[in-house]
Order: C-alpha cells, then structure tokens, then sequence
C-alpha cells in the first residue's frame, strides 16, 4: 500500500489527514472545560450574591451582640454563635486526639492489611449521611436523658474523625523515610521519633485536615436537630442542655412567617458562609506553607 501510494506512514514531515479532526476535538474539550469552570464560579457567585444581597442589610453590632428574639421583635445570633462555638470546640477535643492517634497507628505500627482495613472503614465512615449520625446519637443517647450540647458535639465529632484521620494519616505517609532512619540509627525509640520528629514534620497538613473537617461540620444541621434543638432563646455556657446553634437556627428561620426572622435567617447563613470561606482559605495557606516547606527541603 505504501509502495501504490508512495506515502511513507512513518514519515512525520507529512501532515496527518485527521490532524483537522483532532484540533476540532481539542477545541470542543477546551471550551466544555472552560465552560464547567465558569458555572462552577458562577453558581458560587449567585450563592454568594444571593445570600449579601438578603442578609448584609440585617448585620450591625446588635446581630451579634444580641440573643434571638421573640416572634415579631428583633434580635441577634449572639446565643448561637456562643452555642455552635462552644458544640464545635468539644467536638474539637473529642475528635482531633483520636484520630490523630488513628493515624498514628495506621502510618507507623499497622501492617499493611490492617492499614488497608482501616483506611476502607474511615472511608465507609466519612460517607455516612450526617443525618444518619444524628438518628444513630438519638437514639443511643437523647432518648431518655434528653437534649444536651455535649451529644451534639459527640455526633460531629464522628463526622470529623473520618476526614481528620485520613488527611492525617496521608500526611504521614509523605514524611521522608529518611528521618525516621536517621533517628532510628540514633538509638530514639520509635513513639519518641514519632512524636518529636514525624509529627512536627506533618503539623502543617495535619492542620489542614483539621481547618476543612471544622469548616464542614460547622454547619452541619441533621445531627444538631436530633441532638441540640430544643434550646432557649438566650445566651448560655451550660453545656449539659440544649445550646442554639447556626444551622439550626437559620433551619428553624427559614420556616418562620415572620420576615424578620426570615432576613435573619439570610443574614446568619451569610455569616456562616463567609466562616466556610475563611477556614477553607485558612486550609490552602497552611496546605500551601507545607509545601513549600517541604520543596525548600
């Protein structure tokens, strides 16, 4: 056939005949892309515009200084800011120290069938519906004691450990092996090289994982209604009932006849936006800082 057409196939001085059809591909596939990353951009836009465009008007030093009205009066979110503070810290304490430790023993003391084991649990875990955590603390701790602050935070802390873990644990799995020879080859035990050489090595994607996990279950509202709804319209510390909370609050606003509380309700999920905003930027320059760390290195 190359003899009868004297074309050479090899010959990469000749122009392919689909070189016209490729570029037309190519161009197809560069316009979708730029197209879908635009309409992400832009739906993120419209939430946003949305959300200064309803609520901004509603913000003053009183939206935050103040507790929630009574129907037909205004107020603030100042006893739900207090409240989702306080859940979310506990569930802080519950969650960072486990699943660092979680981690710890996946990268440094499982075997590999264990770690493997244990990754596909976290994973399974981090894909429960969070609604499904707040039946599941229901009914394993509300029922028969009552609401509590310290059940709501219980029930975010199992939505943070699986996400806590595994950026962990994959940080870890990217500390050089060098170092922990080094400090072997020095005669350091090993929880004591892990502690004061593998763990100040991956603080910052620790920190990372920890920064996303907060901004995520911030504002997550199915467990808090199980767990944490039944709360009084004032600013309390006692953790042993029911706190207010954000999500609940602008759930529970968003259903209301009132247009007051209906602004509120848009003002504090600007609030809480802007808060998932900052912690994700937060979570890119300590993400960021690591590696550049790690490139200096």
């Amino acid at each position: 056939m190359t003899e009868l057409t004297g074309v050479d196939p090899f010959d990469i001085t000749v122009k392919s005949n689909g070189l016209r059809r490729r570029r037309i591909v190519e161009m197809l596939f560069g316009v979708l892309a730029i197209a879908s990353a635009t309409t992400a951009c832009g739906i993120l836009l419209l939430v946003l515009g949305t959300l200064v465009y309803k609520g901004f008007s509603q913000l003053s030093l009183d939206f935050f200084t103040k507790a929630r009205p009574l129907f037909g009066q205004k107020g603030g979110i100042a006893d739900a800011l207090v409240g989702s503070a306080l859940i979310v810290g506990m569930a802080m304490l519950i969650a960072i120290p486990i699943s660092v430790l979680v981690a710890i023993y996946m990268s440094e003391y499982a075997g590999p069938r264990v770690s493997r084991a244990l990754k596909i649990v976290l994973d399974v875990l981090n894909g429960v519906p969070a609604i499904v955590v707040g039946v599941f603390v229901f009914g394993l701790l509300v029922v028969g004691n009552g609401q509590s602050a310290i059940y709501g935070a219980f029930a975010l802390s199992i939505l943070m450990l699986p996400m806590v873990a595994r950026a962990t644990q994959e940080i870890l799995e990217i500390v050089p092996r060098s170092l922990r020879d080094a400090s072997f080859a020095l005669g350091v035990t090993k929880w004591r090289t892990t502690w004061n050489i593998v763990l100040p090595a991956a603080i910052g994607g620790i920190l990372t994982g920890v920064v996303i996990a907060v901004a995520r279950v911030a504002g997550e509202t199915a467990p808090l209604l199980f767990t944490s709804s039944i709360a009084a319209n004032s600013i309390s510390f006692d953790i042993h009932n029911a706190l207010p909370t954000l999500p609940v609050m602008i759930y529970v606003n968003s259903e209301s006849p009132d247009p007051g509380e209906q602004a509120a309700g848009w003002a504090a999920a600007l609030v809480l936006i802007a808060f998932v905003l900052v912690m994700n930027i937060l979570a890119k320059m300590f993400a960021a800082r690591k590696r550049r760390q790690l490139e200096g290195s």
